[in-house]
């Protein structure tokens, strides 16, 4: 990335946030709802440095939004959260699981495999995967966060009633996208947290001192092995290639970053932050999705949210725990569900807009002078077309949803997809040998005309037509060639459907035959 590439990026963050301040900085907390469940479940078990977390992820979240200009999320890696929290690993174990994790995908980004990733993984595989994280995180909102409120517990300010509100607050804003949600949700949940916590409870100044920690052998065994290569396929998937897709989709006017670029950066974060117990993390679709739908258009947004995470790492540090464990699991319910929703929307844009159906076509004008001009045209899809790219998206989405894992919906849909290419190939190779699909088999042309001879009363009779025509032009030749010119005044009609006059025909005097009626 050149000089003038962070210039250009810089010029939209701030054009951004002058015009529309309050939507970045909502949209800025759009993702809170994934971040703090993980994070204060992973602080309070002693796998992670909170303090340390926070630090390093407002840093990676300032540089994300000043190289790449778009609010890429910063978030947990949620797999190795998943195990770390279940099994409750040390910081050891939990920031080896992200060493492993990030060393596969730098080595994906630097040899390249990343990027013939793009080019084989078909579009419907990949708009499977975002519709099924955005539909995993509907469900995880509905499940772990909201499913467990009653109508007035666990107290006065966490119940479903603040759900309903919350969600009722949501859809007031689905048409007005001036109303800073988010912003407001989280400011009402941190007061919630403070009444709840009580004085003595909230956090106090302690600066930051950072700690390194080597992992033993077993340890990085532990995290390796159970976590870390469980979380390789996510993280490729959805947060390095589903993210350069949604970025494309939601962000046009903005340079899509590469996913060799993104896929550095997920390795970056975490082989530096990782040496001084920082949660691993990765970029995120779902967290994307999250922000651009709370009003996040640039940066700008993340590098704020960046600057207020450092400072709270590097002033309050651990004693922000027991504030945060008290937040309101109402209303990160509901962002949580909003994101997902907001996720799933892109598989919209599938067969209509997605980014292989733009084809490139030179259009030369006669009244310009610079000869012809490239512009971008939308590819027609047949309907057989759209049906095979819908049965593609939604076998990713249910593989993905039924064992809770992104590689096996990943291998759904790619079994699928070229279950429907071998298929084609299949036709197309039996139509060079002149064979064609009937019912499903390669036949022969000529045995597939034969059996469809006469299977209507129309056919049958559009096949007699020139049987009829030849037998005309046969009459009309033996009058010619058996007459003598003598005897062609004298008249006789032949039926040829009759064998009486048929056989007439054949013993009669040729003398006395001048015309032939059929």
């Amino acid at each position: 990335m050149t000089l003038t590439q962070i210039r250009h990026l810089y010029i939209n963050n701030v054009k951004t946030l002058r015009n529309s301040p309050l939507a970045e900085i909502s949209g800025s907390l759009g993702d809170l709802g994934t971040l703090l469940p993980l994070m204060i479940a992973l602080a309070i078990n002693n796998s992670i440095s909170l303090s340390t977390t926070l630090v390093f992820s407002g840093l990676w979240n300032i540089l994300t939004g000043v190289f790449f200009g778009i609010p890429l999320p910063v978030q947990p890696m949620k797999a190795i959260a998943a195990v770390a929290i279940a099994r409750k690993f040390s910081i050891e174990e939990t920031v080896s699981a992200g060493f492993t994790t990030a060393g596969f995908v730098f080595l994906f980004s630097v040899t390249g495999l990343l990027r013939w990733f793009t080019h084989v993984i078909p579009t419907p595989v990949v708009k499977g995967i975002q519709v099924g994280a955005g539909l995993s995180l509907v469900i995880s909102a509905g499940t772990s966060l909201l499913q467990p409120l009653g109508w007035v517990s666990p107290n006065a300010g966490d119940n479903l009633i603040w759900a309903i509100l919350a969600f009722f607050f949501l859809l007031s804003t689905q048409t007005s996208a001036r109303i800073p949600y988010a912003l407001l949700v989280f400011v009402l949940g941190l007061l919630i947290s403070i009444s709840l916590a009580g004085v003595s409870n909230l956090p106090s100044f302690h600066f930051w001192s950072p700690s390194v920690f080597l992992p033993s052998w077993t340890a990085f065994q532990t995290g390796a092995l159970d976590a870390g290569l469980g979380q390789i396929p996510l993280t490729t998937l959805n947060s390095v290639i589903a993210v350069s897709f949604l970025s494309s989709d939601l962000l046009p006017h903005i340079p899509t970053p590469s996913v060799t670029s993104i896929g550095i950066s997920v390795a970056l974060m975490n082989l530096i932050g990782g040496w001084f117990g920082a949660m691993p993390v990765c970029h995120g679709s779902g967290g994307l999705a999250a922000q651009y739908r709370f009003g996040a258009r640039s940066g700008a947004s993340i590098i704020l949210l960046g600057i207020f995470k450092m400072l709270l790492g590097l002033v309050f540090g651990e004693t922000l725990i027991e504030l945060l464990r008290q937040y309101p699991k109402s209303l990160l319910g509901i962002m949580v569900l909003a994101a997902g929703l907001e996720l799933a929307k892109v598989g919209e844009s599938l067969n209509y807009g997605a980014r292989d159906l733009w084809e490139v076509s030179e259009s030369s004008n006669s009244n310009s002078e610079e000869g012809p001009s490239s512009t971008k045209q939308q590819r027609s899809l047949s309907d057989e077309e759209r049906k095979e790219r819908w049965t593609v998206m939604f076998m990713t989405i249910g593989g993905l949803l039924a064992f809770k894992n992104d590689g096996v919906g990943f291998l759904a849909g790619m079994l699928c997809h070229f279950a429907y290419q071998s298929s084609k190939t299949y036709a197309g190779w039996g139509g060079n040998l002149g064979l064609t699909k009937v019912g499903g088999w390669l036949r022969k042309k000529s045995d597939d005309r034969r059996s469809r001879w006469s299977t209507t009363l129309e056919e049958e009779e559009e096949q007699l037509i020139p049987i009829q025509e030849n037998m005309m032009e046969f009459a009309t030749c033996l009058e010619l060639f058996c007459l003598p010119p003598s005897a062609r005044n004298s008249h006789i009609t032949v039926n040829f459907d009759d064998p009486i006059s048929m056989s007439r025909l054949q013993h009669h005097n040729t003398s006395e035959l001048t015309n032939i009626n059929t």
